[in-house]
């Protein structure tokens, strides 16, 4: 009797284990599926791209994602996130999420805070408002913020030692990486790190030769620039030109300052009238540099200055065949003449404004 319930308790005991290893196999089984199986869907795709703003907490996190549509199982990916305790390491930032990867691998790519960069390229802009549309086009910064920051003489002055007219000179043109969730701070920071990475040893001793400072440097450049936008290779001899009527205390005279000054960049005809204007970017009427740049010049136009052609040229004209470049000149007589020519062709081609 007592071996029977001896045998009994064995068999007892055999499916109780059993079934402890079944349940810890279909435990064992969803832990897995849960941290290692592909939980994101993106149908054709190979990735997403994905926002989380600063200030986010998982709940927002949550809802992003879910309003994108790519978790295939949204409870294992909740359970998983307490497990590795992301609700206390969310991080702001772009990310680009890739097709087919595991609950695992998202969650640790979004702890990290491993966010994809932005790619910011400062070319081809006149004003604030155009460098402002620019940035908060790619980055989080805050457009109002990045104007506040922008037109704060005292913030400006402070910090780098420019003024509202004259910051558009701290932004050197090219190429950058910034984290999407860059602040209007860190931007002006970042800018200001490449401005001085710039002005090495060379162009400083350079600009000292000038008796230019850096800001003037890149004011003058921001002429040459508008005046040449097409063809680089003259801008050397257009900088030659412009420090040539500096030296003898002559006005500028350059229409793209004038066109500045109006504020409409579509004009192709500057009129007598238009040399009226009461603006100190008159370059018409007011002698020297305008009191800032009319355009974030290029490096290729800052060098132009800084190793500009010795001439003797103190007029241009551009040319009559419309090509894009200019007619040099000494003389105010041959100057009067190349005017004349560009003036014919202009009516010819009924271009009146």
């Amino acid at each position: 009797m007592a071996k029977k319930k001896k045998n009994i308790l064995k068999r007892i005991l055999l499916w109780l284990l059993l079934i402890l290893m079944v349940a810890g196999s279909i435990a064992a089984y969803i832990g897995y599926q849960m941290i290692y199986l592909p939980n994101i869907s993106l149908g054709e795709k190979k990735s997403e791209i994905i926002f989380i703003p600063t200030g986010s907490r998982f709940e927002d996190v949550f809802r992003i994602l879910s309003n994108a549509a790519i978790l295939k199982n949204k409870e294992s990916f909740i359970r998983l996130t307490k497990i590795k305790k992301y609700k206390d390491n969310v991080k702001p930032g772009r990310y680009r999420i890739a097709a087919n990867i595991s609950n695992n691998e998202l969650i640790n790519l979004l702890r990290a805070g491993l966010q994809e960069p932005v790619t910011v390229t400062f070319s081809n802009i006149r004003t604030k408002a155009q460098l402002i549309s620019r940035v908060c086009k790619k980055l989080e910064a805050d457009s109002t913020e990045l104007s506040a920051l922008l037109n704060n003489d005292q913030y400006l002055k402070d910090n780098f030692g420019l003024k509202s007219e004259t910051i558009l000179t701290m932004f050197i043109p090219n190429s950058y990486e910034f984290k999407w969730n860059t602040s209007a701070k860190q931007l002006m920071e970042r800018i200001q790190s490449e401005y001085k990475k710039f002005w090495t040893a060379e162009r400083k001793q350079k600009a000292k030769d000038l008796t230019l400072t850096q800001t003037q440097v890149s004011i003058l450049a921001s002429i040459v620039q508008s005046e040449q936008l097409q063809f680089p290779d003259e801008r050397p001899r257009i900088a030659g030109l412009y420090l040539n009527r500096i030296k003898k205390g002559m006005c500028l005279q350059s229409d793209p300052t004038i066109i500045y000054a109006i504020g409409d960049f579509s004009i192709n005809r500057v009129l007598a009238k238009d040399k009226e204007i009461v603006s100190p970017y008159n370059t018409y009427k007011c002698s020297g540099l305008p009191p800032g740049p009319i355009y974030i010049p290029e490096i290729s136009s800052l060098n132009a200055v800084l190793y500009y052609e010795k001439n003797d040229f103190i007029y241009m004209c551009a040319k009559e065949d419309f090509s894009g470049k200019h007619n040099f000149s000494k003389t105010l007589v041959e100057h009067n003449r190349n005017a004349e020519k560009y003036r014919k062709a202009l009516n010819k081609n009924q271009i009146m404004r």
